[in-house]
């Protein structure tokens, strides 16, 4: 059975909260990678930053929308969803873009359990972290490479 140890790509590539917005681009870029951990001072998982994170902050702002009721005013969108988008829009470092939280797996976890989660929660990046620490990375490309036939 293909587990995350088998597939994922070591020898991580971070950033840190505090790292500027156009030096994350620059690393996802020149890496190809689609997204990156984020890494506290105490080697701690505190978020993820994806292309998407920072894609967001190129597209117009949305009007919130609403309807109208007996002459009363409903929002569609809430405040908060909104909020959250223009504060990525507006973002400088990677600790304004994230994703705090991110979904996880560890080592052990089956290829299947991987490729449902991905697929169910719309994930491209899933950090592999044993013992509190990221040991690797999982990514949509990993999962693809399973499909073709080895050689050799």
């Amino acid at each position: 059975m293909v587990r995350a140890r088998d597939i994922m790509s070591p020898g991580i590539v971070s950033v840190s909260p505090e790292t500027r917005i156009p030096e994350a681009a620059r690393v996802l870029l020149e890496n190809h990678y689609n997204g990156l951990p984020v890494i506290d001072q105490e080697e701690r998982l505190v978020g993820i930053i994806c292309q998407e994170d920072l894609i967001v902050q190129q597209k117009k702002l949305p009007l919130p929308s609403f309807f109208t009721l007996l002459d009363g005013v409903i929002p569609l969108t809430s405040p908060r969803h909104l909020d959250q988008e223009m504060q990525k829009m507006a973002a400088t470092t990677v600790g304004q873009a994230m994703t705090p939280n991110p979904v996880t797996i560890d080592p052990e976890t089956p290829l299947e359990e991987i490729a449902t989660l991905m697929v169910k929660k719309k994930i491209h990046t899933l950090p592999v972290v044993e013992g509190g620490k990221v040991v690797g990375i999982v990514g949509k490309e990993d999962i693809l490479r399973t499909l073709m036939p080895r050689t050799g």
